[in-house]
């Protein structure tokens, strides 16, 4: 029996002692032998294979996976938007043939009509569903859930006025308005920024609570499933998705997200969901590296140094000590009001001394000025007051000695994966010869698990695969700095964790100085040396740094289970939480 074998059998029977094996009340849904498949003859693929499973009335159920699982496809049919293949979607005993009034679905994309105001997107679901009630009724009963959702002072505005956060408040208001009996949410949050997802998060568990709702949250976040469901229920990726075991959650509600961390069972829970995960995460990905090329001993022109170390791997490692490799000097931002009669500060006296081949994450909520730091340092946005210097040389342009990863891949999407890459390595290694510039551009490729997508269009590429080219680009360029913006926030936990893997594997190898904004707490954690936490803005500067002790090479299993994770857990959380009061 395999290590992976037994890890995902221990992980069942801690599932199995913490979930009661007889439920007394009668469901209210239920999935029997459920599957479905896209496509015809040998192009059929199947999704969902044998999924079953019953729901009480009033109970909320997480179901965690991972993109490609057909999380969407299960939201869907359960909402009797499409039809199953085979087995059964029951209601109350009562098979579900279409959708209903009786199901509200919200999607992580926004569905609303940008030419109606938010009370008149909520209105056309109420208007469709209480037709026989007066038009003040039905004007009451859209006000009470616009108001529901803490909308109440954007009741007229336009969607393109708000913020993705207050957009998605608005999907949540419309389905309830419906006056559902379930509540079927796919991903809802995962396109918002932390703190905007944890007050939405709040904000449904209250909703939930109040109108005792049964609801069915689709998620990629493992804390989240936690925070708020009865059940967590991953299911395992397709094709052939089926449901993995039950996770019951025994944590007394309301929950407190700080008290949360000093929880030993959400400790235990949280670390067997996450193995089970990463388990069936390994078995779904593993693949070789047996076409794994060498690096070329060529040196890029984007170092002063550059003929003096002739290595593309060696990232010039003499001097990693010096505390001063990149320095901010009192860095500002200074920006015209939208009014145009003043100016605000967005970043107020950024000071900080960074080490060669030192790793620095950024972390603080939206507004606090993360990005904007960033890009300065890449030399795309002008510095106000204050300056950065890279390696003895002041910063006041881009070039490709800073290899910048962003949130959304900026690839030309008619060219292929190595074609992207190629367009950075021609630049800086212009001395090389035709075969050691494909050496290094099959190299960073294959390193990033896309050896098999060389030939691959940008277009053709999955988000991952596409911020795998990203990275791979960043990489090869063999940069001084390298600047990573939300590099994972738009992917799903596994694919997440896998570029961390490999994110935190190759600058292993090659010690390039490197900074990540982020919003993730945990991913801070996992990859820095020392996590830089901002203040809000405006006027954000660094209000606290936290050195990260732990033995590299790091892995998420490695971190889950060192004593001293959750104190830095702690300490990060805490400097948000009391971010978030200062509003």
């Amino acid at each position: 029996m395999s290590a992976l074998q037994q890890n995902v059998i221990a992980i069942n029977n801690y599932s199995k002692a913490r979930t009661p094996m007889t439920d007394v009340a009668l469901p209210l849904v239920e999935l029997k032998q459920l599957c479905k498949s896209y496509g015809e003859g040998s192009a059929r693929v199947s999704i969902l294979n044998d999924i079953n499973l019953s729901i009480r009335a009033g109970e909320f159920i997480a179901i965690v996976g991972f993109s490609g699982s057909g999380k969407t496809t299960l939201i869907s049919t359960i909402a009797g938007l499409i039809s199953p293949d085979s087995g059964e979607v029951l209601k109350q005993g009562q098979a579900i043939t279409g959708p209903g009034p009786d199901r509200g679905v919200v999607f992580q994309n926004y569905s609303l009509m940008p030419w109606l105001t938010v009370f008149e997107n909520v209105a056309l679901a109420v208007d469709a569903i209480f037709k026989e009630w007066s038009a003040e009724q039905r004007k009451a009963h859209t006000e009470k859930y616009v108001r529901m959702v803490n909308l109440g002072a954007a009741m007229h505005k336009l969607p393109a006025e708000l913020s993705g956060g207050m957009r998605q408040r608005v999907n949540v208001a419309r389905a309830l308005a419906a006056n559902p009996d379930i509540l079927l949410l796919d991903e809802p949050l995962s396109a918002l920024d932390a703190l905007t997802r944890g007050n939405l998060q709040d904000e449904i568990l209250q909703i939930w609570e109040q109108e005792k709702k049964t609801v069915i949250l689709i998620t990629n976040d493992v804390d989240e499933a936690i925070y708020m469901a009865d059940r967590v229920i991953p299911l395992n990726p397709g094709p052939n998705a089926t449901f993995g075991p039950d996770f019951k959650v025994n944590l007394p509600r309301p929950r407190d997200r700080t008290a949360l961390n000093h929880n030993q069972e959400f400790k235990q829970l949280r670390a067997a969901i996450t193995k089970y995960l990463m388990a069936i995460g390994m078995e779904k990905t593993q693949q070789s590296e047996t076409n794994l090329r060498t690096l070329p001993n060529v040196r890029p022109n984007t170092r002063h140094d550059w003929n003096q170390v002739p290595s593309a791997l060696d990232s010039a490692k003499k001097e990693l000590s010096s505390p001063r490799y990149l320095e901010f000097s009192q860095l500002s931002k200074i920006y015209p009001t939208s009014d145009g009669k003043g100016t605000v500060k967005v970043v107020d006296g950024f000071d900080l001394k960074m080490k060669k081949g030192e790793f620095i994450s950024i972390i603080g909520h939206s507004g606090c000025g993360k990005s904007t730091v960033l890009s300065m340092t890449a030399g795309l946005n002008s510095v106000s007051e204050g300056g950065i210097i890279l390696d003895n040389r002041e910063v006041d342009s881009a070039g490709p000695d800073k290899g910048v990863v962003f949130q959304a891949p900026s690839l030309f999407p008619w060219l292929t994966a190595y074609e992207n890459v190629a367009l950075g390595v021609e630049k800086v290694y212009p001395h090389a010869t035709s075969k050691q510039r494909d050496e290094i551009i099959t190299y960073y490729l294959t390193r990033v698990g896309l050896g098999d997508a060389l030939t691959k269009k940008a277009v053709d590429l999955s988000n991952g695969m596409k911020q795998r080219v990203g990275i791979a680009r960043a990489f090869a360029l063999s940069p001084k700095l390298l600047l990573l913006d939300e590099p994972f926030g738009m992917l799903d936990s596994l694919t997440r964790w896998e570029l961390q893997e490999v994110l935190m594997e190759v600058w292993q190898r090659t010690q390039v100085t490197a900074i990540v904004v982020t919003h993730d707490v945990d991913e801070a954690i996992l990859l820095a040396d020392r996590v830089v936490m901002m203040t809000n803005g405006p006027n954000a500067k660094i209000g606290k740094i936290e050195l990260i002790d732990l033995p590299r090479p790091r892995t998420r299993k490695a971190l889950l289970e060192h004593p001293d994770y959750y104190q830095y857990r702690e300490s990060i959380l805490s400097f948000l939480s009391e971010c978030d009061h200062t509003h």
